[in-house]
């Protein structure tokens, strides 16, 4: 059956409490302080409270006992005196005088609320002297049967129900001996009512203490907690605006203390930090405008050199052969150069934090057509096929054509360079959520290390290893530049002599932040392989690779 809505609701307030109390509990170290230490003091005062109420309680009881026994012990002899000295006659100057003396023996000031004489099942023929003064109680037959059995006294506990209420008490039995009738029973009943209340004042003092000392406790717990938790709270807020970029931020020192010379520390280590990053910031700064300045300044005699290296080259017909192969490199070289000067202006821009992109929604099948178009020439002429898979649909997307031509052109030209001759898979997938292409090599591959360092500027995983295709050192550097740029992802997966893989991730729409690529990445390797790295945005979660 459904439950009715009031229930429901109070189901989910119940439930939002709980929510609330475990965030709080989670992200308050006060609170958890002050928390445990209320509960470790009442349990200690529960402890001491329940230990010093039964200590007191059994004190009091055999105290008690001790007592009733004894007192009922005197007036029994007494008693027991009495009747042997009596000077009766007949049953019925018995019957008076033995009334007499119980009422006698039951005084105000003898302890005893009630006294009991009750005849023995034995003496059946005997003289039927039956007394009750003050309380009466219900005598259980074990009592008698003891009493009737022993000499000695016996006792048990009972309730007892006077004139001032009901309460615990006890009655002492033993026989007495009438004279020329027999033995009887005599009992006095004793009431514990006094001591139940003595016990129950003790017992309401105890928890008031322990409230008082509860309280107390909890006060303290808590200006502890403060002195001790408030300076780090305060330096756990200040690192956090330090890590914001306040720099300037620092803690306010008082005292001689530890958590002072806490501060103190924190203060010193904060100034040192901020000295540190503004002579690093300086340094970055300059080394940025020197490389921009210093490619700018390139570019005027650049193009100098270029001019005469072309009409150099294009005359190279006429020179004998070691200066035409001279009239060749000069060419090359000069286009490298051109080339490097282009790459570092990049990524000059990308460190200034001056780059911008110029986005359309365009299908990316298309811009993958003409990079692998551009790519073939070079693939034929290192002796390896592009083999191209899309889907049928259309991959719209919101990118920079140029941008994203280029990481393609550079993750091309990668493949290319350490394919050894075999194949090259460039599929594109797509969801609802983005784009993807991976381009897929079965050559030299990669170890994780060099996974880990393939994105870096200037990196070559084999130094000793001739470059055929003459890239820069920054190609990959800039893609992975430019993905981010994009909000995409740009994946690499590697293994020695198995092979590589690099998966762009683009999402459709700007300004999205992609976490999840589309589908699996694509892969040609059987093996299991470790987790593919990442450039780009900060993912939660990277998906495992797929066999293709």
């Amino acid at each position: 059956m459904p439950r009715p809505p009031e229930r429901r609701a109070v189901v989910a307030r119940l439930g939002s409490l709980a929510r609330r109390a475990r965030l709080a509990w989670g992200s308050s170290l006060r609170l958890r302080v002050l928390a445990v230490t209320t509960l470790v003091g009442i349990i200690a005062l529960m402890l001491v409270s329940v230990t010093l109420s039964d200590r007191v309680r059994d004190t009091l009881y055999d105290q008690r006992v001790d007592e009733a026994l004894a007192d009922a012990a005197s007036r029994t002899s007494l008693i027991q005196t009495q009747l042997d000295n009596t000077t009766a006659g007949t049953p019925a100057q018995m019957q008076t005088v033995a009334a007499e003396i119980i009422k006698a023996n039951q005084s105000p000031g003898s302890g005893a609320v009630g006294t009991l004489l009750r005849r023995s099942p034995s003496e059946a023929a005997g003289i039927p002297i039956d007394f009750t003064v003050g309380s009466s109680v219900e005598l259980s037959p074990e009592l008698r049967e003891a009493v009737q059995t022993n000499t000695v006294q016996q006792w048990q506990p009972i309730a007892v129900t006077t004139t001032s209420g009901s309460g615990p008490g006890i009655v002492v039995g033993a026989q007495v001996q009438i004279p020329d009738v027999g033995p009887y029973e005599l009992y006095f009943v004793y009431s514990l009512v006094p001591e139940q209340a003595t016990l129950r004042l003790i017992q309401q003092t105890l928890v008031v203490a322990g409230l008082a000392l509860l309280g107390l406790l909890a006060a303290m717990a808590f200006y502890l907690a403060r002195q001790v938790l408030g300076p780090v709270q305060r330096a756990a807020h200040a690192a956090e605006r330090i890590a914001a970029g306040r720099l300037d931020e620092r803690m306010s020192v008082a005292g001689r203390d530890e958590l002072a010379t806490l501060g103190r520390s924190f203060n010193e280590m904060a100034s040192s930090l901020q000295d540190q990053f503004e002579r690093l910031s300086g340094l970055s700064k300059v080394q940025q405008r020197f490389v921009s300045d210093v490619s700018h300044e390139l570019r005027t005699p650049l193009t100098t050199i270029r001019m005469a290296s072309e009409m150099i080259f294009d005359a190279r017909g006429a020179f004998d052969p070691g200066t035409r192969r001279s009239a060749e490199l000069l060419h090359t070289q000069v286009d490298r150069f051109e080339s490097l000067l282009a790459d570092l202006l990049e990524i000059s821009r990308f460190d200034a934090g001056a780059a911008v992109l110029d986005v359309e929604h365009l299908d990316v099948r298309v811009i993958v057509r003409r990079a692998v178009d551009l790519a073939a020439p070079l693939a034929e002429r290192m002796g390896t096929t592009l083999v191209h898979t899309e889907p049928d649909e259309a991959c719209r997307a919101d990118v920079d054509p140029r941008r994203v031509e280029r990481i393609l052109r550079n993750l091309l030209a990668n493949a290319v360079e350490h394919a050894d001759g075999k194949p090259i898979d460039i599929v594109v997938s797509a969801d609802e959520r983005a784009v993807g292409v991976s381009v897929i090599d079965h050559g030299l591959g990669m170890t994780q290390r060099q996974t880990e360092q393939v994105f870096d500027r200037f990196w070559r995983g084999d130094p000793s290893r001739a470059r055929t295709i003459g890239g820069t050192g920054l190609g990959l550097a800039i893609s992975s530049e430019d993905a981010r740029l994009h909000g995409g992802l740009l994946e690499a997966w590697g293994r020695p002599g198995v092979g590589a893989t690099f998966r762009l991730t683009l999402p459709r729409r700007a300004g999205v932040v992609i976490t999840d690529p589309p589908g699996q990445l694509e892969r040609a390797h059987e093996d299991v392989e470790p987790e593919p790295v990442r450039h780009g945005p900060s993912p939660a979660e990277l998906p495992d690779l797929e066999e293709l």
